[in-house]
């Protein structure tokens, strides 16, 4: 069976520096891989070729039998591939409830879809949304009003009501108090299986208690995969950048 999601040789070079040398990366459809590895590894570069915000100068990407390669982002995006990027992306002044119906409207334009008489997202979809994210106690609040944990919640929920098969996502525990981690942990468990999911994160408890699969990047490449500990124990990982703590101290 093909992999979901391959990387096959890819290279990305910004001004002669190798973000990305020769990497080769294979992801099954509705698993939860995580990305680990030392700042300037070449983590969220994958995640930007990925979704198309870089290109790369040699090697392709094949997703769902699709060739990646050229395509612009608003392409990679209706393949079914969604981003999330460190700082979250949405309508502050628009309640949750509101933010949630624009992502599942059909149609292009923020404002155009909450108007009375316009097809709009059907009230228990939105509702679905909200529960499978923690946010249904906080649906007529606008999002400006979120803690940052929630507004990380809410733009997951948008990913998940836009029907991103594949949902990138980049450091989502980032600042996040160690409840709001524990909450996202048990989110990202609910999500797998339904979407395929990559997650680049420095938090090693919140990988080991999410990925099913956990990949080292090093310099660019992939420096070794496998499961917690296989990786905690893999002695090129130690050497590289875990040291001798090992994966839970990283």
């Amino acid at each position: 069976m093909n992999p979901y999601l391959q990387l096959s040789n890819v290279t990305v070079s910004f001004n002669g520096f190798l973000a990305l040398n020769d990497l080769n990366l294979d992801v099954s459809k509705g698993e939860l891989r995580c990305l680990i590895g030392p700042n300037g590894a070449g983590k969220t570069t994958a995640l930007d070729l990925i979704c198309g915000k870089v290109k790369q100068s040699a090697g392709s990407i094949v997703f769902n039998d699709t060739v990646l390669d050229g395509l612009e982002e608003h392409r990679i995006a209706r393949a079914g591939i969604g981003r999330k990027f460190q700082v979250p992306s949405v309508f502050r002044e628009l309640t949750v409830s509101d933010n949630l119906r624009v992502a599942c409207a059909q149609h292009p334009g923020v404002f155009s879809n909450l108007r009375p008489g316009h097809r709009q997202a059907d009230d228990e979809a939105v509702e679905r949304l909200a529960e499978l994210v923690g946010l249904t106690d906080q649906l007529k609040r606008p999002a400006a009003f979120l803690s940052h944990g929630q507004t990380q919640w809410l733009e997951i929920g948008m990913l998940v009501a836009q029907n991103a098969a594949l949902i990138l996502m980049d450091e989502p525990t980032a600042g996040m108090t160690a409840q709001e981690t524990r909450k996202t942990a048990d989110l990202f468990l609910r999500l797998k299986g339904r979407h395929t999911l990559i997650v680049v994160e420095h938090d090693m408890g919140f990988v080991k208690a999410i990925g099913d699969v956990i990949s080292v990047m090093h310099l660019g490449q992939l420096l070794a995969q496998g499961s917690a500990c296989e990786i905690e124990a893999n002695p090129a990982v130690r050497k590289a950048y875990l040291g001798r703590g090992g994966i839970t101290n990283a």
